[in-house]
């Protein structure tokens, strides 16, 4: 089977390049393991499909990407967060923006925005279901792919847009790190991002299912003591540890995890100073002077989370309100305002949103996502090394490199055709 543009791949990078460069007149052929395209692209954001960052400025956008931000300058300045949002709006995909700057289908249905990308893809190009496992070569020349019943796909220029590892379910299992290191490729470790953390303290346990809001957390390396992250917003006890949408970017920023690296800090009422905290805890107290302890703080936090607060505060459960010591006062407040856990690793890669690592971006023209080792052979998507926090940015990086690769791709397929007519 011959094509002009092979597109490995048929997730949110993957039909994001198909469809642009079958609209620039070059005959494409997707390449899909899975019978339905872009599975994964129908479980993101809880099923509801956070599409992309409504962000205006381009730093702020690469100041969201903490891993190779600076790579992905050239995608991103071609295809911003407006460009995604006219893609779909011009598709008939209504968009809403909510907290954050997140961009969602009106519906809230992901299942919207996979339907577009494929109308758009499907349009234009054809799509045959089969895994690439190998790399068909004319000595240095790259000719194609071999899939794994043995069928040979030809074609001029190849884009790798199979995903990472994550939510192996859905497909992504790691294809294309092998089909990349075929060609010479380096690949960066692969560790999840975007994951939940293993908490080494128990009462995680006891708090499962607790959802804290308006919390704020920070971060720290114990290595050297350095602050690495950050955050203001909801978090999530589990049974394992901690997850939800602050702890899910904390992770982004922890490298070289071992266990007991980093602490996290919870600050549970950030909106109090420790001194208005003290107030609020004295008035607390007067309203609840001759009562124990631990049956006067239920109006200053979740019922769930008091008995493990009074446990952490060392303060006997059964202590009378009015025999609490200034100094017990004192520790309760910073207890209230930096509860430790203890990150002890991530959870596994199959639970992550993303995964970190990838195809070394150095190995890449930033200006084409063309591979600099092997030519017509292109990368775009999670199996680059480049990752960005929660709320749109990791599909604006698939949409981003997924147009540029399948732009430099169809125009240097032209450029062959000229040269061979003349």
């Amino acid at each position: 089977m011959k094509t002009s543009l092979l597109v490995i791949g048929a997730g949110a990078a993957g039909l994001m390049a198909a469809g642009t460069a079958a609209n620039e007149g070059v005959e494409t052929l997707i390449l899909e393991r899975n019978e339905r395209p872009a599975r994964k692209l129908m479980i993101t954001g809880k099923g509801r499909c956070n599409v992309t960052n409504n962000c205006t400025s381009l730093q702020e956008l690469i100041s969201n990407v903490p891993r190779n931000g600076r790579f992905l300058y050239g995608a991103f300045s071609r295809f911003m967060p407006a460009d995604v949002i006219d893609f779909f709006d011009n598709r008939g995909v209504e968009l809403k923006t909510e907290r954050g700057n997140r961009v969602f289908p009106v519906s809230d249905n992901a299942a919207d925005i996979v339907d577009a990308l494929h109308s758009y893809a499907k349009s234009r190009a054809r799509i045959m279901q089969g895994r690439a496992v190998e790399l068909v070569k004319d000595g240095d020349k790259l000719i194609g792919v071999r899939t794994d019943d043995g069928k040979e796909v030809y074609a001029e220029c190849v884009i790798v847009a199979t995903g990472g590892l994550s939510y192996p379910g859905t497909g992504s299992t790691g294809d294309g790190y092998e089909l990349a290191r075929q060609a010479g490729h380096n690949i960066t470790d692969l560790v999840p991002s975007l994951v939940p953390l293993e908490i080494h303290e128990g009462f995680c346990t006891d708090l499962m299912g607790l959802s804290l809001r308006n919390t704020a957390i920070k971060v720290v390396d114990t290595d050297n003591g350095k602050t690495v992250y950050t955050d203001f917003g909801e978090m999530l006890f589990t049974h394992f540890g901690v997850s939800g949408p602050m702890i899910l970017s904390a992770s982004a920023h922890m490298r070289n995890m071992k266990s007991g690296k980093y602490k996290i800090y919870i600050d549970l009422k950030p909106a109090l100073t420790a001194e208005q905290l003290d107030a609020r805890i004295l008035r607390d107290f007067s309203e609840n002077i001759n009562r124990n302890f631990i049956n006067a703080l239920n109006s200053l936090l979740p019922k769930k989370l008091v008995p493990v607060i009074v446990k952490l505060s060392k303060i006997p459960l059964s202590t009378k309100v009015n025999q609490i010591t200034k100094e017990q006062r004192k520790n309760l407040v910073q207890l209230l305002k930096g509860m430790c856990i203890t990150v002890t690793g991530f959870r596994p890669v199959a639970e992550a949103i993303i995964t970190s690592g990838g195809v070394d971006v150095s190995q890449i023209n930033p200006k084409t996502m063309e591979s600099k080792l092997v030519d017509r052979l292109y990368f775009a998507g999670e199996v680059i090394d480049a990752d960005a926090y929660t709320g749109g940015f990791n599909l604006q990086i698939a949409f981003s490199t997924g147009r540029l690769a399948a732009l430099s791709a169809a125009e240097k397929i032209k450029e062959n055709r000229e040269y061979s007519y003349e």
